[in-house]
């Protein structure tokens, strides 16, 4: 039985090439859509998922409290470690890490690579698997270093063993390979490719042993039998309990949620890219609803089609329960040729839209887990699909059809209606809000960000880059291709160190107030595009200038009224501001300015600035720059980064999320105009007699398209005005996240509507043109 059904649906296939094409194409778009989309969702939440003992891992960030406002940071002080695990029950093993980036050198081959400085307990926590060396006596030495795998292969070959190797670190110092260790999968939060004892990055820095230094980030292992609630509420507490300041508290967050669920709003979690995995999934499901639409909307379309076949078999014998796993059948098989096209389409879509998300997904036909879920879309799209046109075919009567009385669809017609509305509400909304995404997009990345992030680029600090850094920068503007060269101890995107505890004049001394301060050269305002209002910079006699500072306006507003010029802040020692610089935004790039204090810099610095020449070809100028480094720093390879490109980077996921909805709202859109494409034909098929009749009496070519066309663009109309209010409802929800936003103009709806519109007159025009200048003669012969 089973097998004739299977006959019989390949039969049907063959004999309706048309609209085959169009249901298999359409449930292959969705099903490939949906399958890159779950792809995508399974890299997300696998995050942090690789580690033995990822139950009991927990990150610690700290919650601080800022003019009334929670704020949330990664960073913990770095006595707190051992404090958890000494004094609070249930914690096993605690490591403070510190990120860096080392030079490697091995002869002739250097590399640079990231890792952290981290207690011995980080080994253990995450369970690192050992090939050469031990876990036990990976920290003995001092100067210990342990290695990943793919970094010993990169620095000695592959099959070589280093244990016990010197490996030369930026240049200057040696370190002893006491380990190499597998590498860490892929999706971690924290790729590391070495680590060091914790003690190498403390050595001679006493800060680091005060409560009030945040510089750590800390990972503790809970005992299988803790009690979570009861330990965090501990670790809590710890922070009061060893400060007397109930500002500042640390908490626990599991490492498995770390990725997705890491956004926090005044000390409470609010949901990060968990929301984002959630509308993807939304979207996946929607995309495939969509393309079942299709099949049902054509399917009973072309009821008339298959009447008589229904007939014929009711009159043999066959009940409805037997017609209607027939027709399922059909859809099943339909549903799998789609699949089998979806394939091929994913093997070859799949490298391209790696490029777009930035991640190296994998098809895995070999995967069982991938294999179950591709088997589940393609018989939920195919039962789904099928049913609703199962249950209307079987239920025509043998005697009305076999004496070839016209089959009333009745309700069907309005459904069909009703699902075409559906498809095209839907697509609209996609519309609506691709475009509102890309905007808020473009309105932060182009306000104004207090300083000329064109034209700069940034150097990492290294070698002898301070020591020469007078004759570096002479030789720098000596070439035309640089105009400006700063030292920073921060990134000028990201916020400096924490300043709070400072004292200033107007203060009260019971502010609690967010202040970022930074170290700076003398030209770092003239280099980064920084505007001076008042005052004047740092001199180049550092000296003189060595308790002088500059602050920005938000912070001359904590002065009280007046100028803030010869006023005084008081961090260690008594320093004079002698300049007041414009708010310019970093960190979030969608909050307002926080208040920053710059110092002289005093020798110590993390990135060198330089403003470059625009005249210059950026080949050209890189060149010039490259050779000077060469020749002052010659053991670091030249690396750098533009500030603008960086600056880019952190709208990484909102340009992400963009992409994606303009990729899949442009393939839904095309769902839908498969699907209307198809009803125009049918429709045109249906009435080519009338259409014959009215050119007989004169009906012109523009009449019989408007005739064919307008119940269509009725269903696009209603389509819009119920798109609007869902789409508006939707993005003002997802705008006031933001601080600095836009606001959503009605021309954004009137262009969404009129795409749609135009979108669907293409879409049918083609078939009611076609009907419009056929012979009249052909479709009224038979009568």
């Amino acid at each position: 039985m089973i097998l004739n059904y299977i006959k019989i649906a390949f039969r049907t296939l063959l004999k309706n090439k048309g609209y085959s094409f169009l249901n298999i194409f359409g449930l292959a778009i969705g099903i490939t859509c949906a399958s890159l989309i779950f792809l995508w969702v399974e890299d997300e939440v696998s995050f942090n998922s690789g580690f033995e003992k990822q139950d009991q891992v927990y990150y610690v960030p700290t919650h601080q409290e800022y003019e009334g406002e929670w704020r949330t940071f990664n960073s913990t002080p770095g006595p707190l470690a051992e404090a958890m695990k000494t004094e609070i029950p249930g914690i096993v093993r605690a490591s403070r890490t510190k990120q860096r980036d080392f030079l490697f050198a091995v002869e002739d081959n250097s590399i640079n690579s990231s890792g952290r400085f981290v207690d011995a307990d980080f080994i253990e926590i995450f369970s690192l698997s050992f090939l050469e060396g031990n876990s036990k006596e990976a920290f003995n030495n001092p100067k210990a270093i342990v290695i990943t795998r793919q970094t010993a292969e990169q620095l000695y070959g592959k099959d070589i063993k280093v244990l016990g190797k010197l490996l030369k670190v930026d240049n200057k110092e040696d370190y002893v390979i006491s380990g190499v260790i597998e590498n860490l999968p892929k999706n971690v939060t924290f790729p590391i490719n070495w680590i060091a004892p914790f003690e190498r990055f403390t050595d001679g820095k006493e800060w680091t042993q005060y409560y009030g230094s945040f510089f750590a980030d800390t990972f503790v292992e809970l005992s299988p039998e803790a009690d979570f609630a009861s330990v965090d509420t501990q670790v809590r507490n710890l922070l009061e309990k060893k400060t007397e300041d109930a500002d500042s508290k640390a908490f626990l967050h599991s490492i498995k949620d770390w990725h997705l669920r890491s956004n926090f709003e005044n000390g409470e979690q609010v949901d990060g890219r968990i929301a984002y995995v959630r509308l993807f999934t939304i979207i996946a499901l929607i995309i495939l609803l969509i393309a079942c639409i299709n099949f049902m909307n054509l399917s009973t379309a072309r009821s008339e089609k298959r009447a008589n076949e229904v007939g014929v078999r009711k009159a043999m014998g066959s009940g409805r329960s037997r017609l209607i796993i027939q027709f399922i059948t059909e859809a099943i098989i339909l549903a799998f040729i789609a699949t089998f096209v979806s394939i091929l389409l994913l093997l070859i879509l799949l490298p391209q839209f790696n490029l777009l998300i930035g991640k190296d997904l994998i098809l895995g036909l070999t995967n069982p887990s991938h294999i179950s879920i591709l088997l589940g879309i393609t018989l939920v799209c195919g039962i789904f699909a099928g049913i609703y046109p199962a249950f209307y075919l079987s239920a025509f009567k043998p005697v009305e059809v076999l004496k070839g009385l016209k089959v009333t669809q009745g309700s069907a017609k309005f459904i069909r209606k009703g699902l075409v509305v559906g498809q095209f509400t839907i697509s609209i909304v996609f519309i609506i809000c691709t475009i509102l995404v890309y905007q808020q997009i473009q309105h932060v990345k182009n306000r104004d960000l207090g300083y000329n992030k064109d034209q700069l680029i940034s150097l990492n600090v290294n070698g002898s880059m301070i020591e020469k850094f007078s004759v570096i920068k002479q030789d720098l503007l000596n070439t035309d291709a640089v105009t400006g060269v700063a030292l920073s101890n921060s990134n000028v995107l990201n916020g400096g160190n924490n300043g709070s505890g400072l004292q200033w004049t107007g203060g009260t001394n019971t502010e609690d107030v967010l202040i970022s301060f930074r170290l700076v050269s003398s030209d770092f305002l003239e280099t980064t595009g920084m505007e001076l209002v008042e005052g004047r910079g740092f001199s180049e006699n550092v000296a003189k200038d060595s308790t002088s500072v500059l602050i920005t306006e938000s912070f001359a507003k904590l002065m009280g009224e007046g100028s803030a010029i010869g006023k005084k802040v008081i961090r260690d020692e008594t320093y004079t501001v002698v300049g007041v610089v414009k708010d310019y935004l970093y960190g979030n790039m969608y909050n307002n300015s926080d208040p920053v204090l710059f110092l002289n810099y005093h020798g110590e610095a993390n990135y060198m600035y330089l403003k470059t020449n625009p005249e210059i070809a950026t080949v050209n100028m890189l060149s010039k720059v490259e050779s000077v480094m060469k020749k002052h720093n010659p053991a670091f390879p030249f690396e750098y980064t533009f500030v603008d490109e960086t600056f880019n980077a952190k709208f990484k996921s909102e340009q992400l999320i963009g992409k994606l909805s303009q990729l899949f709202a442009l393939l839904a859109i095309l769902i839908s105009c498969l699907g209307l494409f198809g009803l125009a034909a049918y429709t045109a098929e249906q009435r080519s007699k009338e259409i014959g009749v009215r050119k007989v009496l004169g009906a012109s070519v523009s009449g019989i398209v408007k005739l064919l066309s307008k119940d269509f663009l009725k269903l696009v109309g209603i389509s819009i005005l119920i798109a609007i209010p869902i789409a508006w409802y939707f993005m003002q929800d997802w705008l006031q996240d933001y601080a600095y936003r836009i606001e959503i103009n009605w021309w954004v709806f009137v262009f969404a509507g009129i795409a749609a519109i135009l979108i669907a007159i293409v879409t049918v025009s083609f078939q009611a043109i076609k009907a419009a200048i056929a012979n009249p003669v052909d479709s009224l012969k038979t009568e």
